[in-house]
C-alpha cells in the first residue's frame, strides 16, 4: 500500500496546510473547521441561555436516555475491542516502529512525558472521584456494581475493583490507542496534526474535503464537551472546597467565579509556551499529589495497603462481568456509571490523543503503549485504593463526616468530608483545592492547544491569539453547563458528554482499522520513514 495525495507533497512535518488555511482577526485558521466550530459552538451556548434551565436539562437528559437504551452495547464493546487492540499492536512486530522514524529522538524526559499526559488525562477526575466513586458504589448511590448489597464486605471489595476498572486500562487503552493514531500519521506519514489525518489509508483524499471537515468538526466538538466536563466537574467541587475550608456561601456564583478565574490563569499558562506552562504546571502538580498521597498512605498505612491489595484483586476476578452488557441486572449502575464513564473517555481521547501526540516523538509503539497503558493504571489504582479505601474504612469505623452519614450526601464535598477526620483537615483540604485548580489550569491550557490545532488544519505552531479564544470558549460552555445543571449539575454534564461522545465512538474504531492499514507499509520498509509523494 503506497500513500499517495494528490493535494499534498510533504517531505517533513513542516508543511503548508493549503488552499483552505485564511487568516481571520490575525489568525491563522482552517476556514470551514474553525468557523463551523466556534459558530456551532455559539449557537449551543445562545440556545441554552434562551431555554430555561429546567426545559434545557430536560431536553439533554431525553436525548441520553435514548442514547442509553439504544447505544449502551457501543461504548461497553468499544472500549473492549480497544483495550484487546492496543495489547495486541503492542506486542506485535509493529511494536517496533518508532514514531517519527529509525532516527528520531525524544523531546521530552520520560518523567516529564508522562506528568503532563497525566496532568492532561484524569487530574481533575481522580481529585473528584476519589473518595466519591469507591463510597458511592459501597453505599449504593445510584446502584452497586453487579448488584451486590450496599455497606457490606463484598461491597467494599466491588466498590475498590469497579473504580480501579473504570479508572485503569479500558480508559487508558482509549486515550493511547486515539494518541497512538495521531502521533504515527503525523510523524511517520507526515500528515497535518488533525483528526482527519487518521483516515487517509480509508478515504484517500477524500479526507481534505468535506469529509474530513465534517470529522475534524466532530472531533472540535467533542473536545469541547469533553473539556467543558471535566472544567465544570473541577469548578463545583473547587468551590465546595473554598466553601468548606473559608465557611463562604458555595453558590452557582462562586463555581462560574472560579471558572472565571482559571480561564485567566490558563491564559497566562498559554502566553508562557509548552515548556514555561503545561510542563512546569504538569510536573509541579504531579510532585504535590505524589506527596498528598503519600501522606494519606503513611496516616493510614495498614488501611491503604489492604485497600490496595483488595483493589487489585477485586478488578482482575470482575474485569470479564463488568466488561459486559448482557445478563446484568445492575442497569442502573450499568448506565449511570461505566456507560458514562466510557462515553467520558472517549469524549475526552481527541483532546488527549492530540495533545499526547505533540509530545510523544521519538518513542516505539511498543514503549508508548506500554507507559501510556501501564503507567497511569498503577497510579490511578494507587489513588482510588488510598482514598476510596479510607473513606470507607471511616465508614465502617464511624469515623468523621462519613461515618457519621453511612452515606454519599454531598458528591463534590466527599473528598473534604474524609478530610476533615484529621487534625491538621483544613490544611490537607488547602492542598486539595490547590491541586484542583492547578489540574484545571493544566487542563485548559492543553485543551485549548488541542482545539486550537484541529481549527488551524493541523499546523502545530500558530498564532498565541487563537489558543486564548479557545480557553475562552471552553470556559463559557462549562459556565452554562453549571447554570443549566443548577443543583444538578453533575447530570447535566453527565447527559451532554454521553451523546456527544456515541457517534465518536464509531469513529475511534474505524481509526483502529486505518492505522492497522497504515503499518502494514512499515513492513515492506522498515528502516524508513513512509512520506507522501505526488
Amino acid at each position: 500500500m503506497s500513500f499517495k495525495s494528490k493535494k499534498y507533497s510533504i517531505e517533513s512535518t513542516d508543511y503548508q496546510v493549503g488552499q483552505d488555511n485564511v487568516s481571520k482577526w490575525g489568525m491563522d485558521v482552517h476556514n470551514t473547521v474553525f468557523t463551523s466550530s466556534v459558530g456551532l459552538s455559539l449557537l449551543f451556548i445562545i440556545s441554552l441561555l434562551l431555554l430555561s434551565p429546567a426545559d434545557a436539562k430536560a431536553a439533554i437528559d431525553s436525548v441520553k436516555g435514548a442514547v442509553l437504551s439504544y447505544f449502551d452495547f457501543l461504548f461497553m464493546w468499544g472500549a473492549n475491542i480497544l483495550l484487546v487492540f492496543a495489547i495486541v499492536i503492542a506486542l506485535s512486530p509493529f511494536g517496533k516502529v518508532r514514531l517519527g522514524g529509525e532516527g528520531a529522538t525524544a523531546d521530552y524526559s520520560t518523567i516529564s512525558w508522562i506528568t503532563m499526559l497525566f496532568a492532561a488525562g484524569m487530574g481533575i477526575g481522580l481529585i473528584f472521584w476519589g473518595v466519591a466513586e469507591p463510597t458511592a458504589f459501597y453505599t449504593g448511590w445510584y446502584g452497586t456494581p453487579l448488584n451486590v448489597e450496599s455497606h457490606t464486605l463484598e461491597a467494599r471489595e466491588l466498590a475498590l475493583g469497579t473504580a480501579t476498572f473504570h479508572w485503569g486500562f479500558h480508559a487508558w487503552a482509549i486515550y493511547g490507542v486515539t494518541a497512538l493514531c495521531l502521533a504515527y500519521f503525523v510523524y511517520n506519514k507526515g500528515l497535518p496534526l488533525s483528526m482527519r489525518s487518521v483516515f487517509y489509508p480509508l478515504l484517500g483524499d477524500k479526507v481534505w474535503g468535506k469529509t474530513g471537515d465534517f470529522i475534524d468538526i466532530m472531533t472540535v466538538l467533542v473536545t469541547l464537551f469533553g473539556l467543558a466536563t471535566s472544567l465544570g466537574l473541577g469548578g463545583t467541587q473547587a468551590a465546595s472546597g473554598i466553601s468548606h475550608v473559608f465557611g463562604l456561601d458555595n453558590s452557582l456564583l462562586l463555581q462560574q467565579s472560579i471558572i472565571v478565574l482559571i480561564m485567566g490563569l490558563a491564559i497566562l499558562s498559554v502566553l508562557r509556551g509548552m515548556d514555561g506552562g503545561v510542563k512546569l504546571l504538569s510536573n509541579l502538580n504531579m510532585a504535590i499529589a505524589f506527596i498528598f498521597l503519600g501522606l494519606m498512605a503513611v496516616l493510614n498505612f495498614t488501611t491503604v495497603l489492604d485497600s490496595m491489595k483488595t483493589s487489585v484483586v477485586s478488578y482482575v476476578e470482575n474485569i470479564l462481568p463488568l466488561s459486559q452488557t448482557s445478563g446484568r441486572e445492575d442497569e442502573t449502575f450499568l448506565h449511570g456509571w461505566t456507560v458514562f464513564y466510557w462515553a467520558w473517555w472517549v469524549a475526552y481521547a481527541p483532546f488527549f490523543g492530540m495533545f499526547v501526540a505533540r509530545i510523544s516523538k521519538g518513542r516505539t509503539v511498543r514503549e508508548f503503549l506500554a507507559y501510556v497503558l501501564i503507567i497511569p493504571t498503577l497510579v490511578t489504582t494507587a489513588w482510588m485504593s488510598t482514598f476510596g479505601g479510607i473513606a470507607i474504612q471511616q465508614m465502617i469505623d464511624k469515623v468523621g463526616l462519613l461515618g457519621v452519614q453511612q452515606q454519599l450526601s454531598n458528591v463534590s464535598l466527599s473528598l473534604f468530608y474524609m478530610l476533615e477526620a484529621y487534625p491538621v483537615g483544613n490544611i490537607l483540604s488547602i492542598i486539595a483545592v490547590v491541586l484542583i485548580i492547578v489540574f484545571f489550569v493544566t487542563t485548559l491550557d492543553s485543551g485549548s492547544i488541542v482545539i486550537d490545532s484541529m481549527t488551524a488544519g493541523g499546523k502545530l505552531e500558530v498564532p498565541m491569539k487563537q489558543k486564548i479564544v479557545w480557553v475562552i470558549i471552553s470556559g463559557l460552555i462549562a459556565i452554562v453547563m453549571l447554570w443549566i445543571g443548577g443543583t444538578e449539575s453533575i447530570q447535566a454534564l453527565q447527559s451532554i458528554t454521553i451523546i456527544a461522545a456515541m457517534p465518536f465512538t464509531i469513529i475511534l474504531l474505524l481509526g483502529c482499522v486505518s492505522l492497522v492499514k497504515g503499518l502494514f507499509t512499515e513492513v515492506d520498509k522498515p528502516k524508513e520513514a513512509v512520506k507522501l509523494s505526488r
